[in-house]
Formats: structure tokens, C-alpha cells, sequence
């Protein structure tokens, strides 16, 4: 075991990740960090054996991403039978494309010498443009069947194993059908002046990408014929032939589209960027007609509060929580029966939900949140709640019936797993995911304010999607030999294949 710890080295610490430019007599680095994950390449342990002082310095060019892999070592493992050190070239190659693993010399010699790179510039439309700290930021927009968008992603997708926890790359087997549906965001820093006068201003900062499903639309059932059909009876003189139906392309039809990986690197997080770039994938599709509804895939907690913040500024800033109102109903001495969709306009909610193109748990999600905002902090106690829908305070009420709008809807997503549990046991088990809910809103609520006072509007920490789901974890993330991060709210909606990926499971029922 200490020969074997001897020979082991962490792979997160001696992976090292670079943007490289052409500088004044040498290419230099612009930045230099290291990945978040690396158990996809190395394995759940993270770590690789047959090295002493091992470096692996993947770099990029900063531009169009094109990379070189460089790797030393002070000490290698000799063969001893069948152990030996890990062949790293052969373990890194299905993730970066064969001219990555030239020689390093090579690489230097044409970053500084690529007379083409002053000409790049990112595929696709420019679709949104901003300013921060001084430094100008463009995103762009393509399509991944386009030949050049193509190569950048292949590119960048190492990206994905070290930075999504449990993602997975993008297969499309090469298909039209497959490539239509993809939409690939890149986030660029643009320079005003470039380190030399033969490099590129672009300096790449993150991506997206999100795909498009065909939406069925249940409310338009089909419009039977004013007149019944006509039996057609063949004839000799007469010969039938089927028309050819029409090519259809997925990009013209009514779809859902989702958000598949959201990529900021280490370097630029922190400072609005995955804002920025959420804000430019939402305007795109709520601008499009044929996009219904926006939904993502396998979140992180991270991209969650990123989506929440988001999402919450933009329905404060159009004034659809204007338009919000519970409908608390005044004390009675009768003890009247109240409907609980009654407290919301279902009509209008539903209407306020499309127009904004958020899919239907998210959008219940924030108009939850808001609702508890317009209560006062301290008529949010159950202690006050004694006397219930009767109490003389209208705020006490509000809160009331706020506790019964949100337990309705945990309740009917978890309709299955409730009715396992005897009536105590689901009144005790909805109080408990109520209270894990109230808090996450409470703190995304004091995250809000604190931007706002900050100047910094909705800029969160920047986060990644795209995990393949294990369907025992809360957290929708892979299982290995280490423990991964658990996700603080514990839930799962049964319908959230259609509508969301954030997990809602109710916790298992408690013990006596």
C-alpha cells in the first residue's frame, strides 16, 4: 500500500488547464486552472499511478480552441509482471481530437506564426454583446451542423468530463436529422487590441448548448371531417399512386427546447458571465415562435440558483409578478370548505407561464417564491397560525394559505410516495419537505436582495447542467467510490421528464 500511495498521483491536481495567445517572442498563457472532476478519464479513485512529479498541461489555443497535450514526470514505474504506470496519452486520446498529441514544439511555433487567426472569428450570429470591468464580451450562436461550429465543439468537449459532474458529450452519429436539432452558445472576450498584430481579439470564456424535441400539443385535438368520407373503389381504367410527402426539418416544427451543458471557466466565474449567457439562450428562444416551452437537463445546484435568480429578475422586470395576487379570503365564523386553486387565477397564470415560455414546475417554483416575498418576515411564523384561515391579520392569513398552495403541489408531484404513508405520517412528511422548501425560497430571496443592493442585478455563481441521472440519488448525479454533493432539496415531481429536471424527492419516512 505505501509503495502503491508512493507511485499514485491526484489526476486534479497534476492536470493543468491553459488558454494559450502569441505573445511579444513567445506564446504565453492567458490563463491557467485546474479541473473540477477528472473520474470520467482516471477513474472514480482520481487519481493515476507509474508517476513521481507528474504534470499534464493541456492547453488551447485561446481563439479556436485548438489544443496540445504536454506531459512530465521527474520518476516513471518500471514494469514489475503485469502492474505498470498508466499510459496517459492512450487514456486522454478519446477525448481530444490526434493533433493534440504533437509535438508541443510544433504547437508553440503556430500559435505565434497563424496568420489566420487575425481573421477569426466565432461561428454562427452574433446574438448578444456586453460590457464588464471595462472588457467587451460578445456571444454567438451556431448550429451544429455546421461544419466549423462542429469542430470547436469537439474541441472544447473535454470540457464537459472535467467540469459537469456525470456528463456526458454530445452523440449525434453524424446524422442531418440529429445535428438540426443543436444549438451551440460561445462566450468570447473580445480584445480592443490584440497581444500581437497577427492574433486573434477573441479569448474564449464559455459555451452552451441545447437541443430541441418535438412537442406535442394535447390541446388541439384533431377536427373531425364536415362530411364523412367517400368509399374509393378502384377500377381497371385507373391506377392509385401516393404522392411523396414533404421532407419535414425538426427546426420547423413546435418543440420544447433544453438547455444540455452550461460551461463558465474557473477563471471568469464569479462575475456575471453565466448570466450573461443564460439571459442570451432564453432571449433566443422566447423570441422564437416555435419554441413553447424552455426546460433544462440534469441540473447542477449551481446552474439551479443561476436559473432561479434569472428567471426571477426577468418575471420582476416585465411586471408578470405584478399581475400576481393571492386571493386570500376574508375571516368567517362558518366553517366554510375553501378550494386551494381557488387562492391563485389559474386562468391567468397559465396564460402568464406561456407568454414567458417557462415550463410549468419552474414557473409554479417562482410565483411560490413570490408570493412569500410580499408576506412580512415575521408573520412567517406557524406560531401565529393558531386560529388559522380565521386569523384577524390579513399577512398571517396570506402565509396560511401560502403553506396550503405550496403543500397542494408537493402533494400532488408526490402523489405515489404519499399515499404509502398513513394519514399522520403524510401530514408529518408534507410539514417536513414545506419547511425544506420555504427555506430554499427564504434563501434565494435574501440572494436576491443582496444583489440588488449591490448593483449586481441577478449575477450569480455560474454553474453547469448535463448529468446523467441516477434515478436512487436525489441529486440526479452518478454514484462512485467518493461521496458526491448532495442537492439541499430533497423532492422529485413524477411528471418532471416533461416539465423540469430539478429533483423534488420526498425524503423516506421518518423513523418513530
Amino acid at each position: 500500500m505505501a509503495e502503491s500511495d508512493e507511485w499514485s498521483t491526484k489526476a486534479n491536481q497534476a492536470v493543468q488547464l491553459s488558454l494559450i495567445q502569441p505573445g511579444a517572442a513567445a506564446s504565453k498563457e492567458l490563463v491557467t486552472f485546474h479541473p473540477a472532476f477528472t473520474y470520467p478519464i482516471f477513474g472514480d479513485e482520481e487519481t493515476i499511478f507509474g508517476y513521481q512529479g507528474l504534470n499534464i498541461n493541456i492547453r488551447f489555443a485561446a481563439h479556436n480552441l485548438q489544443s496540445n497535450v504536454e506531459i512530465s514526470w521527474d520518476r516513471k514505474f518500471k514494469t514489475i509482471g503485469e502492474t505498470k504506470a498508466t499510459d496517459i496519452k492512450e487514456t486522454l486520446k478519446p477525448y481530444l481530437p490526434e493533433t493534440a498529441f504533437e509535438k508541443s514544439s510544433n504547437f508553440d511555433t503556430h500559435i505565434q506564426s497563424d496568420i489566420l487567426a487575425q481573421d477569426f472569428k466565432p461561428p454562427g450570429k452574433l446574438t448578444s454583446t456586453y460590457t464588464s470591468k471595462g472588457s467587451t464580451f460578445e456571444i454567438w450562436c451556431g448550429e451544429l451542423r455546421d461544419p466549423v461550429v462542429e469542430r470547436i465543439l469537439r474541441r472544447m468537449e473535454i470540457f464537459v468530463s472535467f467540469f459537469i459532474e456525470g456528463g456526458t458529450p454530445i452523440q449525434t452519429d453524424g446524422q442531418d436529422w440529429t445535428t438540426e436539432r443543436w444549438k451551440v452558445f460561445l462566450l468570447y472576450e473580445k480584445l480592443s487590441t490584440p497581444p500581437t498584430s497577427t492574433a486573434s481579439p477573441y479569448s474564449f470564456i464559455g459555451y452552451a448548448t441545447a437541443y430541441r424535441y418535438y412537442l406535442y400539443n394535447r390541446t388541439s385535438p384533431p377536427t373531425p371531417p364536415s362530411t364523412p368520407p367517400q368509399r374509393y373503389l378502384p377500377s381497371a381504367k385507373h391506377t392509385f399512386k401516393l404522392s411523396p410527402s414533404p421532407e419535414i426539418s425538426p427546426s420547423s416544427l413546435p418543440c420544447r427546447e433544453r438547455i444540455s451543458q452550461f460551461i463558465i471557466l474557473p477563471p471568469y466565474q464569479h462575475s456575471g458571465h453565466g448570466t450573461h449567457l443564460y439571459r442570451a439562450l432564453y432571449t433566443t428562444f422566447v423570441s422564437d415562435h416555435l419554441v413553447r416551452e424552455i426546460t433544462v437537463e440534469d441540473p447542477s445546484e449551481a446552474f439551479d440558483d443561476l436559473r432561479d435568480y434569472c428567471d426571477f429578475a426577468h418575471l420582476h422586470s416585465n411586471n408578470t409578478f405584478a399581475q400576481i395576487k393571492l386571493l386570500t379570503p376574508p375571516p368567517s365564523k362558518k366553517n366554510k370548505r375553501i378550494r386551494i386553486s381557488t387562492l391563485l387565477d389559474q386562468s391567468l397564470l397559465s396564460t402568464l407561464r406561456t407568454r414567458n415560455k417557462i415550463a410549468p414546475r419552474q414557473f409554479a417554483r417562482l410565483v411560490e417564491m413570490y408570493l412569500l416575498s410580499q408576506i412580512p418576515s415575521h408573520h412567517r411564523r406557524t406560531e401565529r397560525l393558531t386560529r388559522k384561515e380565521n386569523s384577524p391579520d390579513e399577512n398571517d392569513r396570506a402565509y396560511y394559505f401560502w403553506r396550503l398552495v405550496v403543500k397542494q403541489r408537493l402533494y400532488k408531484h408526490n402523489r405515489d410516495e404519499m399515499m404509502q404513508l398513513d394519514r399522520l405520517d403524510r401530514i408529518d412528511k408534507l410539514e417536513e419537505v414545506l419547511g425544506i422548501v420555504e427555506g430554499d425560497y427564504l434563501r434565494l430571496l435574501r440572494g436576491v436582495e443582496e444583489r440588488r443592493k449591490k448593483g449586481l442585478g441577478s449575477e450569480v455563481v455560474e454553474g453547469a447542467t448535463n448529468g446523467d441521472r441516477d434515478e436512487d440519488d436525489a441529486d440526479g448525479e452518478g454514484k462512485g467510490k467518493r461521496e458526491r454533493t448532495k442537492r439541499k432539496v430533497i423532492f422529485e415531481d413524477e411528471d418532471a421528464d416533461e416539465e423540469e429536471e430539478r429533483d423534488e424527492k420526498v425524503p423516506k419516512k421518518a423513523k418513530g
